[in-house]
């Protein structure tokens, strides 16, 4: 699969951990489209400033899983399982994460749209987020092949399912997904994401090993609609940004202060290959790393699509987040902006639909901030390193998601 994006090719390492963020949140919602968040100004200057001491509790897991919502006219569910229950472990031997992709099967015996996702963690102390990805007609030889390989229960796959050397990521395989304070997702009346006949799902769950190591068995809920339905396909388009999050002056004696460091490290617990999106990203997202509090990236839009719904992404140093439409212009306006994140509240956004047009751009901007880390029980005895993007529960990440309908 090639990669969609305007004037530049991202390698398969950053694709691939793109779609991964990631990530981690629901299909959108039926429910009443919030009201989009008026454009705010950005301090630059903020980058350099050291953040306020923060006061919020630590994040904590729900075992609580919301009953999912009637089905509407036509649809079914179906629920699909891991086949044996899977102990997580550290694949690299080294870190406190382990990634681990579950092939399912839903046995399309016909063309389908999917209208919404309900994953049921089952250890959901230790299961951090769920990601979903469709795995087409022509690619489940390879998906079968991949997880015969490797002993056990499915296989590793950080940075992705393990599946493509490219992504798109302006049509990703994703299909919805699990997080802290995550409950049914449910497209609203009219959109769908299509599954051709025969089509897989591999289940990505990533595991905290910081909040144990027993045994899983997580599963998922699809609620589907004929392909004969009126309604009309979704896409989902991503929108990463860099975290380049140095250490406080105060306590910048650790050798995993300087970046070149932590990169080694994040390389070290998740491979090369995972490791390296930090430096990717800048394929991307143009420019060289600056360290700083706030990062962003812009994209310019190849064709014209509608908004639907909005999400964001990012780990427990996470600050704030935004997404910005056509940023500096008479036009310019927020479709997402939080402006105190909460790591336990990541679900998806309806929105008003919100039309854009080729050459039209978009911007994601995240603050992180070093003072979480004395606030949160995940973070005790570690040193302050310099965060990059990383796969792990006290890496980070910066990720815009939009859904997306096109012409």
């Amino acid at each position: 699969m090639t990669v969609r994006v305007p004037a530049r090719r991202i390698p398969g390492a950053v694709a691939l951990t793109l779609v991964a963020l990631l990530a981690l949140v629901g299909c959108g919602s039926d429910e009443s489209p919030e009201p989009a968040a008026q454009p705010a100004a950005v301090d630059a200057s903020d980058a350099t400033q050291e953040p306020e001491i923060d006061t919020e509790p630590a994040h904590e897991h729900s075992d609580r899983v919301a009953k999912p919502r009637r089905l509407r006219e036509g649809e079914t569910r179906t629920t699909l399982s891991m086949d044996e229950p899977y102990t997580p472990s550290a694949p690299t031997g080294v870190g406190t994460d382990d990634y681990r992709c579950f092939l399912l099967d839903p046995k399309l015996k016909r063309d389908a749209f999917l209208t919404g996702t309900h994953v049921l963690p089952g250890n959901s102390d230790a299961v951090h987020h769920v990601i979903l990805f469709r795995v087409p007609p022509q690619k489940v030889a390879t998906a079968q092949s991949v997880d015969a390989a490797e002993d056990g229960p499915g296989w590793t796959c950080f940075g992705g399912s393990g599946l493509d050397d490219f992504a798109n990521v302006d049509d990703a395989a994703w299909l919805g997904a699990w997080a802290p304070g995550g409950r049914e997702s449910v497209q609203r009346p009219g959109l769908g994401v299509p599954l051709d006949k025969d089509s897989q799902i591999v289940m990505q769950v990533h595991y905290n090993l910081l909040a144990g190591d027993d045994a899983d068995v997580s599963a998922t809920q699809l609620r589907l609609a004929p392909r004969g339905a009126d309604l009309t396909p979704l896409e989902t388009m991503l929108m990463p940004a860099p975290v380049e999050l140095p250490c406080r002056s105060s306590r910048d004696e650790s050798p995993l202060c300087e970046r070149d460091a932590a990169m080694a490290d994040v390389k070290q617990r998740f491979g090369d290959r995972a490791g390296a999106t930090a430096d990717i990203l800048y394929f991307l997202c143009g420019g060289k790393p600056r360290p700083g509090n706030t990062q962003t990236c812009t994209r310019t839009l190849a064709e014209p699509m509608t908004i639907q719904s909005v999400a964001g992404h990012m780990h427990l140093l996470g600050r704030s987040i935004k997404i910005e439409i056509n940023p500096g212009t008479d036009r310019a306006r927020a479709v997402l902006d939080i402006p105190v994140w909460d790591f336990d509240n990541q679900g998806a956004r309806a929105i008003e639909p919100v039309q854009l047009n080729a050459f039209d751009t978009v911007r994601v901007t995240c603050r992180h901030v070093q003072s979480l880390r004395d606030r949160l029980p995940a973070f005790e005895g570690q040193e302050e390193r310099y965060v990059v993007w990383g796969e792990g529960t006290t890496d980070e990440m910066c990720l815009g998601i939009l859904q997306v309908t096109r012409r």
